[in-house]
């Protein structure tokens, strides 16, 4: 009669060696989901930091000067980006509503969208 052998088999290695690759490949996903993630949180809060800057501005300038800056560029975190203002009326006597969308430079979507009011003196 044959003893059997201490260890484990070929097909029990090679088991153990997939479920470990496997795991090893959910890691490395995750790994570059949260790289893409991060790029994609940097660039909102840039682009935020740029809409905020503009509101701020907005509600310091005159109806005219608001009126003659509709569209611009600015630097962000060494990143160029295109903005766009407009001023519209709202059906509340002295009070207006300024839109800003702040895209990246050379591309047409919007990174961020912000609304104020400002009262008109």
């Amino acid at each position: 009669m044959r003893r059997a052998e201490a260890g484990f088999s070929l097909v029990e290695m090679l088991v153990a060696l997939a479920v470990f690759s496997l795991a090893v490949l959910a890691l490395l996903n995750l790994s570059g989901q949260n790289a893409r993630t991060a790029v994609v949180v940097e660039e909102q809060v840039l682009a935020g930091i740029v809409a905020d800057t503009l509101a701020a501005e907005a509600l310091l300038l005159t109806d005219a000067e608001l009126a003659a800056a509709t569209e611009g560029s600015e630097t962000a975190g060494d990143r160029r980006w295109r903005w766009r203002r407009t001023l519209s009326p709202t059906a509340q006597p002295g009070l207006a509503r300024v839109d800003i969308t702040v895209m990246p430079e050379g591309e047409a979507r919007t990174v961020v969208a912000l609304g104020v009011f400002r009262g008109q003196p």
